[in-house]
């Protein structure tokens, strides 16, 4: 049975918890709570239901991608290292039924070579990058869009 409104799981990868004080020049200086609190806010304006998790541990994230599909509609991903490395990230997302949006606040294409390459982005509904904060943001938006055109009557 479908829910009222888009159930969204946000799931932030490798070394996500140290945002604000890891190279704040690339990433900015808001923190994983604070960017948590702003999607937040921005779900509840836009009567969506959202999971927030953030994990150093690949193994943890793919036990998440697994059971994500009885209980989210749509999911964010920013798999940070992982996402130029894992395999086994790229196979987890592709056994699952969801539709994911992969999010990235640096833009990967234009940093250094071994970042420009990503597992993940052949398999998703679509990537946001370079945006910093904001590239999560438009993802949710993303989201919304996705989860809305699947339940148009």
């Amino acid at each position: 049975m479908s829910s009222l409104r888009p159930r969204v799981l946000v799931l932030h990868g490798p070394n996500l918890d140290r945002l604000g004080t890891r190279e704040p020049a690339i990433y900015g200086t808001m923190t994983l709570v604070a960017l948590n609190e702003r999607l937040q806010q921005r779900a509840t304006a836009w009567n969506m239901a959202l999971t927030l998790c953030q994990s150093n541990s690949e193994a943890e994230i793919l036990d998440r991608i697994a059971g994500a599909p009885s209980k989210y509609d749509v999911a964010m991903i920013n798999p940070g290292g992982l996402t130029h490395t894992s395999v086994a990230l790229r196979d987890a997302i592709c056994a699952s039924p969801l539709p994911f949006i992969e999010v990235h606040m640096s833009n990967i294409a234009a940093r250094e070579p071994f970042r420009r390459h990503s597992y993940i982005a052949p398999v998703v509904a679509g990537s946001v990058v370079g945006l910093g904060v904001i590239s999560y943001e438009v993802a949710l938006c993303a989201a919304r869009q996705i989860w809305d055109n699947r339940h148009v009557a």
